[in-house]
């Protein structure tokens, strides 16, 4: 079966994660910390009845697929066919009122990611790709997502959520190339991945991200015309350090700076 095939039913998944969140937002909900680390990591109510609907509607229309979700583990993550899921990327953003959040929606077969979407409900924007072509839907109308032409990191703006996510070591790498970029801003999570493939942004580099975090927004990126790797150019669909780039020029540019 192909990618394409499941566009329809992430669309459905989209929608009644959307209805469990929207309520939430910018309310006085509770949060929770999931660290037992230090670090602040938060979960609401909204993550888990997101994540919660998406799982019974998986479990209904495809018994034999596996899931990967942020908030509720693993299921069948050996199955020909996995949905990876994280219900609020961003939680950080959402429980402080900001919009820069979105829902994770990403299907992998034999271990690839072949679609994607990331669905900010409160928007009302989705941006889906299947690695051959990516599209954004939402108030603005419809449109195929192009990424744009960056040939050198002069030239370049880069994202990342913030550099007190990396380790000293990864952050001096980081800095290395925000040096040699025009522009650097920090945060935005998911939806900074969708201005690289929507070609407002030519990078983003991240550490630490689990597969819930990535895997959705490859096929995205992929789709308009970019590159997502790891710092090494390896394949990011595990997660760990990730370089998303709209541009191959710009990308073996910060690989090379990344390695240094």
């Amino acid at each position: 079966m192909a990618a394409v095939d499941f566009a329809a039913f992430v669309d459905e998944l989209a929608t009644i994660s959307g209805e469990a969140i929207r309520p939430f937002f910018r309310t006085a909900l509770g949060v929770e910390n999931k660290s037992h680390t230090g670090v602040f990591d938060p979960v609401t109510a909204a993550d888990r009845a997101a994540e919660t609907a998406m799982r019974m509607l998986i479990r209904k229309t495809f018994p034999a697929h596996g899931i990967i979700g942020e908030e509720f583990g693993d299921e069948r993550a050996d199955a020909p066919y996995v949905w990876v899921l994280d219900p609020i990327d961003g939680t950080k953003s959402f429980i402080s009122g900001m919009p820069a959040w979105g829902t994770l929606i990403g299907l992998m077969k034999d271990g690839v990611p072949v679609y994607g979407m990331m669905h900010q409900p409160f928007m009302g924007e989705r941006f889906t790709g299947d690695g051959a072509s990516a599209h954004y839907r939402g108030p603005a109308g419809e449109r195929r997502l192009l990424a744009r032409t960056c040939k050198d990191l002069s030239e370049a703006a880069l994202f990342t959520t913030s550099p007190l996510l990396m380790t000293e070591e990864e952050r001096g790498r980081f800095q290395r190339v925000e040096r040699a970029a025009r522009l650097t801003r920090y945060g935005g999570d998911c939806y900074a991945y969708c201005m690289v493939a929507a070609g407002y942004i030519d990078l983003v580099i991240e550490a630490g991200l689990k597969p819930h975090d990535i895997v959705a927004l490859i096929p995205i990126i992929e789709g308009a015309g970019g590159i997502v790797t790891d710092w090494s150019g390896g394949p990011a669909a595990k997660g760990g350090r990730i370089l998303a780039a709209g541009d191959r020029r710009v990308h073996a540019e910060t690989l090379r700076l990344l390695a240094a």
